[in-house]
């Protein structure tokens, strides 16, 4: 190959790996148009347009590819994953067997094997081959990666379990029993994982925001005639769901204060138990004691039996904003049956790309009659395709405001967010979206949860497939 030619293609792959993807597909081109007799440059560039979800193009070009090399396996691998997205299953089976007879042991034929036969459902098959290739390769982290998701859809917690056992060869010290914790409280050991959850605490830049209280932690014990301060951590689903603690605490003692989020005291102050609630900023009354909320499952010794799941633990404070405003909006939908709606979290969360759905997903609701839909979604430029979208967000100053409006709901639809945890307190009944691997919170394989009796969890069959958990939702709401 010329040399200039070979520095073009060179530079089409680096600007791939880097991400890059419009200025990939260009050097890609470029390249083509000097080299159009190259194989491996066709089937590159049919990867990365799989990647972009071009289908057709991908196909295109990969078939390009084969007609210069029939037994190209790059092209036969890539064509076989157009077909896969295309749904054409039984046609990308055949290019994945093409492309493994030619390379029985080759990761990527086995890998693209087995995704086609898991969206087959053939999961026996899938599972065999995947223990295959690890058994050679015993770290290939895609390869854990499906085995993992092959469990969850066969339902064996046992393999799924030896699967993220492996993963914790990757921690060690504090951030290895912070990972196994979530991995035993997924799994419904809620003894084990609220201790080994302490560990939190040791890991550097990881409580947010950072304490360094000089009173000394509460030991869950009796404390009368003391002052005892419950202080958040995390984010503010985290709050709603632990500050349920706060009358078994209140029990065992004198005064109960609460630190949280500015957004969250007012609502929170609703919750029995406690004396007085402060906003995170403003002076901290005396105290003599202090515990993280998160610490309060360890401390009361929660398992699954004894979760404390007496709903509604909250309620809309006397103090709302903008009552009227929110009051007069709801008007409009009398009579009708009135639904919340939340599809997207915090950007900012670290597994956003997993629980938030694209508001796109939510059309089929639509079909829905006598639904007048409200949006609690809040940070989303693209509103919800349903007809009529009333939007509340401009209303909700804080969650005194979203109290408020969801006490007028007659149902919630949310994905994996706060107003999740806010119905499952308030007790309004609420369907949750899950991603196919959950929060540790929703536990696996049900479709109740043992935190919140109003709530109904809807889980994806598949990574990815927000389809499938909204046409099941669309047929359980159907008159």
């Amino acid at each position: 190959m010329n040399p200039a030619h070979a520095r073009l293609l060179r530079q089409a792959w680096s600007l791939d790996r880097a991400g890059r993807a419009l200025e990939a597909l260009e050097a890609y081109r470029a390249f083509l148009r000097v080299e159009k007799r190259s194989a491996a440059g066709w089937a590159d560039l049919g990867g990365l347009l799989l990647v972009l979800g071009r289908l057709e193009e991908a196909e295109e070009v990969c078939r390009q590819a084969l007609r210069i090399d029939p037994r190209h396996r790059t092209a036969l691998i890539n064509l076989a994953g157009a077909r896969m997205d295309a749904g054409r299953l039984e046609e990308a089976e055949g290019f994945c067997r093409q492309a493994l007879a030619l390379d029985p042991r080759g990761p990527d034929g086995i890998l693209s094997l087995a995704d086609c036969l898991t969206r087959k459902g053939d999961l026996a098959q899938a599972r065999d081959l995947l223990r295959r290739l690890l058994e050679h390769a015993p770290d290939h982290r895609r390869a854990r990666s499906m085995l993992k998701n092959v469990s969850i859809l066969r339902g064996d917690w046992a393999e799924l379990r030896e699967g993220m056992a492996w993963e914790l060869r990757d921690y060690a010290g504090a951030e290895r029993e912070h990972e196994e914790a979530h991995q035993c409280l997924l799994f419904g050991e809620l003894a084990r994982g609220w201790q080994l959850n302490e560990a939190r605490l040791r890991i550097p830049g990881l409580i947010k925001p950072a304490r360094a209280f000089p009173q000394p932690r509460w030991d869950g014990g009796p404390f009368p005639g003391r002052t005892l301060l419950l202080h958040w951590e995390q984010g503010l689903g985290d709050t709603l769901m632990f500050v349920r603690y706060a009358s078994r605490v209140k029990a065992l003692g004198g005064r109960v204060l609460l630190e949280a989020q500015p957004e969250l005291a007012g609502l929170v102050a609703t919750c029995p138990g406690l004396d007085q609630v402060i906003a995170h900023g403003d002076v901290l009354p005396p105290f003599d004691l202090q515990a993280s909320l998160l610490s309060l499952p360890l401390l009361f010794k929660t398992d699954l039996g004894s979760i404390p799941a007496d709903v509604p633990y909250l309620d809309v404070p006397a103090r709302v904003p903008h009552r009227q405003a929110i009051a007069r909006c709801l008007a409009g939908s009398q009579g009708k049956v009135r639904a919340g709606l939340v599809w997207a979290g915090s950007p900012a969360h670290k597994r956003d790309g997993d629980r938030s759905l694209p508001a796109s997903a939510l059309a089929p609701l639509a079909e829905l009659p006598g639904v007048a839909w409200h949006s609690f979604q809040l940070g989303r430029a693209e509103p919800a395709p349903l007809p009529g979208l009333v939007d509340l967000a401009p209303l909700l100053g804080d969650f005194s405001d979203t109290a408020y409006a969801l006490s007028g709901m007659d149902l919630v639809v949310a994905a994996d967010t706060a107003l999740a945890h806010l119905a499952g307190a308030m007790a309004i009944p609420a369907l949750v979206l899950l991603p196919f691997q959950p929060d540790f919170r929703w536990l696996l394989g049900r479709e109740d949860s043992p935190w919140y009796p109003a709530i109904r969890l809807y889980r994806q069959p598949r990574p990815g497939d927000w389809a499938s958990v909204v046409a099941r939702l669309l047929a359980d709401l159907r008159p």
